[in-house]
């Protein structure tokens, strides 16, 4: 019998696998050990890193509130302080829930007292200029920002002062400083290019870096730093800083045309975030249902921002073009005005806190589908705030957005001329950004107010253009899908890089490519042959079907739903704490936190109290290859109707899918 040689990381200990940065060795080690004896304070703090970086985010928490525990017990009150405000910070990074930071932030500010400054210090100042910069007070977040950074430099904490300046420059950027606020951000990304930050403070300024820039519409910059946080995270990121990473890349992915692509960065970002974040995981699915509308998939799109919606997210302006797209004027124009007028109070540092940069894609979607409903002085109103806020940020994107609302206002009050200035400069500006399906819509724009003073050639020219171009990208018209060309072969279904050429009945269409259609384009290409969806989803990720395991299990663990009911006490005490001070709007979004765990504790239990289980992996593959289908063919039906009429009478779903045409059409598909 052969002699299994032992692993080198394993045999030299977890040290050695935190060293090496494999987290899930380490974690299992230090998890081992500590089921046979407690361990020491620096055994539970390597136990919560570990387990972060392999995943485990609830067991994280509880080994560093158990590490606070055991300092109160030995009387270490500096050492429990540190452990609070580390609990702090990963809380408030993942959840999304401020009223348990804020509880934690207060216990190590106690324990602190008056005592010297210390690394623990920095850490707390870090800690409040975020709590109060998502919590939208801008005033006290731009003072515990400075002292972040004073104290992160006296302490050695480069973190704190790298986040503390990329916070001040966020506030200094809001406050309308945008030139001084850019230079601050400059400053803060030096300590990520020096090296002095861990893995996972890189992460988090890189991030901060660009929601500060994407937030201001520097799409440049943001690709810039984007790119940058790409190459690093390979082999280097961990914890949900790679799916983080992946929002960010799709939506760059989809202002340079590549919806494809960037559809599979956010279903990607989607499947990585679902451990980490927690409200905040409305904001990957945001992404997700704009690309999908982007795209024409209408039941895609709806899925991804209803599903965003259950987690206490606002999708907009994302819900209301979809219900423009799906000719719902009068629904659109009354979900775009609730979003301005009651913003979100989900506390995020993705997007702009409320304010101006918050209002300004709310306001660009307005001037449209007002227009759409009728409404001209709504749609006046918001094309002036919104050149109001790009002259105020001096921003190239929103200047360029202002000037086809613009446009389109001058268009519908019967100016065309006026209206031909503003398009002109709305695709010159696009063009400039590097953004070419908003410059097609821009032109399609330009059409019609050529067409609306005689110049018939020209409109011809710029309507020509801007169908192109979305021919190229593979993307919907914001008007309609394109009428199906009456050429082509009877019955194709040919992929040429992100775009499809499905032929029919005699006409052709050209589609962007999902990932239904793949699953479509294998049941074409056997006639009546049944494939098990496990066998559909394998291909999909080149994985044999036998990779699926039956490991159904409870949708929260038991350490999960302690957690939960932990941080369900900390909410109360906060609350108490805002009520006593007469804080109304402390004390409202400490019960929009305790509302949302109370529902996720809900949805974990079926009737009777017992515990939800999850799906089998067979059970998880039906429904999800039977919905990818089915809102892959009522995407074709938008723009070759006669093509989904068939598939809708021929494509069988359920465990096994099959494709089972009529004899008498002997069809054959080229693929």
């Amino acid at each position: 019998m052969a002699v299994q040689q032992a692993d080198p990381v394993v045999a030299a200990g977890p040290a050695a696998a935190l060293a090496a940065g494999d987290w899930t060795t380490a974690f299992a080690l230090l998890r081992a050990e500590h089921g046979r004896r407690p361990l020491d304070p620096a055994g539970l703090d390597a136990l919560a890193r570990a387990a972060y970086g392999a995943g485990e985010f609830e067991a994280a928490i509880t080994a560093w509130e158990e590490l606070h525990a055991r300092c109160l017990q030995a009387g270490d009150d500096v050492g429990a302080a540190a452990a609070a405000a580390t609990v702090a910070v990963y809380l408030m990074m993942d959840t999304g829930l401020m009223a348990p930071v804020r509880a934690w932030i207060g216990r190590a500010e106690r324990l602190l007292g008056d005592r010297a400054e210390s690394p623990t210090h920095a850490l707390v100042a870090m800690t409040r200029t975020y709590e109060r910069f998502l919590s939208g007070d801008m005033v006290q977040a731009r003072s515990w920002g400075g002292r972040s950074v004073a104290a992160g430099t006296r302490q050695g904490v480069a973190v704190a002062a790298a986040l503390g300046r990329v916070a001040v420059a966020r506030v200094t950027i809001l406050d309308g400083a945008v030139e001084e606020g850019l230079a601050l951000l400059d400053e803060a990304a030096v300590s990520v290019v020096s090296g002095e930050l861990d893995p996972l403070a890189t992460g988090m300024v890189f991030c901060e870096l660009i929601c500060a820039l994407q937030g201001l519409a520097e799409h440049d910059r943001a690709e810039q730093w984007t790119q940058a946080m790409d190459r690093w995270r390979s082999g280097t990121a961990f914890g949900g800083i790679n799916g983080r990473c992946r929002v960010h890349r799709a939506e760059v992915l989809r202002l340079r045309g590549s919806c494809a692509a960037a559809e599979e960065e956010a279903l990607e970002a989607c499947r990585e975030l679902r451990p980490w974040l927690r409200r905040e995981f409305g904001w990957p699915l945001t992404e997700l249902g704009t690309i999908r509308l982007r795209r024409g998939d209408l039941p895609g799109a709806e899925e991804a921002f209803l599903e965003a919606l259950e987690h206490g997210w606002d999708p907009e302006p994302g819900l209301a073009l979809l219900r423009l797209a799906q000719g719902r004027a009068d629904t659109a124009a009354a979900l775009v005005a609730d979003a301005l007028a009651h913003p979100c109070a989900v506390p995020s540092k993705e997007w702009p806190p409320h304010g101006a940069l918050r209002r300004a894609p709310l306001l660009a979607a307005q001037a449209e589908i007002a227009l759409a409903a009728g409404d001209l002085p709504t749609a006046r109103a918001a094309a002036d705030e919104l050149t109001g806020i790009a002259a105020a940020h001096r921003s190239a994107a929103l200047a360029t957005a202002a000037a086809l609302a613009r446009g389109r206002v001058a268009l519908a009050a019967g100016d065309a001329a006026v209206a031909v200035g503003e398009c002109e400069r709305a695709v010159a500006g696009w063009g400039e950004v590097g953004a070419p399906y908003e410059t097609a819509v821009a032109r399609l724009v330009l059409a019609d107010a050529h067409r609306r003073v005689g110049r018939e050639v020209r409109a011809d020219l710029e309507e020509r253009a801007a169908r192109a171009a979305l021919d190229r990208l593979g993307v919907r018209p914001p008007a309609g899908p394109l009428p199906p060309r009456p050429d082509g072969p009877r019955a194709a279904f040919r992929l040429a890089g992100d775009v499809r050429t499905v032929c029919f009945a005699g006409f052709t269409v050209l589609l962007a490519d999902l990932k239904g259609m793949h699953y479509l384009a294998r049941l074409l290409a056997e006639p009546d042959r049944e494939f098990h969806v496990l066998d559909l989803l394998g291909a999909e990720h080149g994985m044999p079907a036998s990779a699926g395991r039956d490991d159904s299990g409870p949708v929260l663990d038991e350490q999960a739903r302690a957690a939960y009911r932990r941080r369900l006490a900390e909410i109360d005490e906060d609350l108490a704490e805002a009520e006593a001070l007469g804080d109304g709007g402390r004390s409202d979004r400490a019960r929009a936190d305790r509302d949302y765990l109370v529902r996720e504790l809900a949805g974990a239990f079926g009737l009777g109290g017992r515990r939800r289980a999850l799906q089998s992996p067979s059970e998880r593959a039906r429904a999800s290859v039977g919905r990818t289908l089915r809102y892959t063919v009522a995407r074709i039906a938008e723009h070759h109707p006669a093509l989904a009429d068939h598939l809708h009478r021929t494509v069988r779903t359920g465990t096994y899918c099959s494709y089972r045409p009529d004899p008498g059409l002997q069809l054959r598909w080229e693929l």
